[in-house]
């Protein structure tokens, strides 16, 4: 079973985003998702930049993804999406059906948010040139079992097993809307919140992100205890989300678990500790998100 990274989801000055991936080329994850997938007005990083990273990370033996916008609203977006799914030095993160369109007939990466949902979605989509899918997070372990049984040949299935979920997306940008500001004159307040901006309720019950056009969880999923089950499923990659202190950490507990020299309790209770908020589990055992079933 392999580790992948995926996207970064927020918005970090370009030297911390950098210094970062400078990180991961020396850690044990044998996949990285980069390329930003939010907000086509956090241009710190070009595309230019991106295309040279992804050659530094495979110069590095990382398998480098690049991810595409989830929500495109603008012919500027249209233009770099068609340079990325252009682009073949590197497999493509497709993340709305428009990418899936231009990728026909190529290799790619169905992301979360294309949303497959069911055998005969995944049969589609793989006839279409589909080598991996990442599966929707709000589903349970019994309809990825279901799922899995007809999965066509040659298509490998990637689980989120950490991170803030994502959960929606709007034309609206909350956070420029939680600051009084119009989404055209935002002010890059995303930056501020390199966690995302955390949600509660009246009673101080933290329950959402927000992150820009996103919505996510305020809980970080953590399906470290489901390993065992997991594995039995078949899936083939994991999927760590990142965030933005102790990534290291996060990424050595998988990796140990996965080599069987920490347990898998322990490593659960070490990734707690590391996390914004807290852990959640409920999706993946049918009940509600924010539920920590384990």
């Amino acid at each position: 079973m392999k580790l992948s990274v995926g996207p970064v989801l927020y918005y970090w000055p370009k030297d911390r985003l950098l210094e970062f991936y400078d990180v991961l080329m020396d850690s044990p994850v044998d996949i990285v998702y980069i390329g930003e997938t939010i907000c086509s007005k956090r241009t710190l990083m070009r595309t230019e930049d991106w295309l040279e990273l992804g050659e530094r990370l495979t110069a590095a033996g990382k398998e480098v993804v690049m991810s595409t916008l989830v929500l495109l609203e603008a012919e500027s977006e249209m233009k770099r999406l068609r340079r990325l799914c252009a682009d073949e030095r590197f497999l493509v993160e497709a993340n709305d059906l428009g990418a899936v369109q231009l990728l026909k007939g190529r290799p790619f990466v169905a992301g979360h948010s294309v949303n497959i949902y069911n055998s005969g979605t995944l049969r589609v989509l793989s006839e279409q040139g589909m080598k991996r899918w990442v599966f929707p997070l709000e589903l349970s372990s019994q309809t990825l079992e279901d799922m899995q049984r007809t999965r066509p040949d040659g298509v490998e299935t990637e689980l989120f097993v950490y991170g803030r979920m994502p959960l929606a997306y709007s034309a609206r940008c909350f956070t420029a809307r939680a600051h009084n500001l119009p989404k055209d004159d935002c002010q890059y307040r995303c930056i501020d919140y390199p966690d995302g901006l955390t949600l509660s309720t009246q009673d101080d019950n933290r329950f959402l992100a927000i992150n820009g056009i996103q919505t996510q969880s305020a809980r970080t999923i953590n399906l470290l205890g489901e390993l065992d089950r997991i594995q039995a499923l078949g899936v083939d990659i994991l999927r760590i989300s990142p965030q933005s202190n102790r990534m290291d950490q996060v990424i050595g507990v998988f990796n140990r678990c996965l080599e069987g020299s920490l347990d898998l309790e322990e490593g659960s209770g070490r990734l707690a500790s590391l996390m914004p908020v807290g852990p959640c589990d409920g999706y993946w055992h049918g009940s509600a998100g924010m539920d920590y079933v384990a």
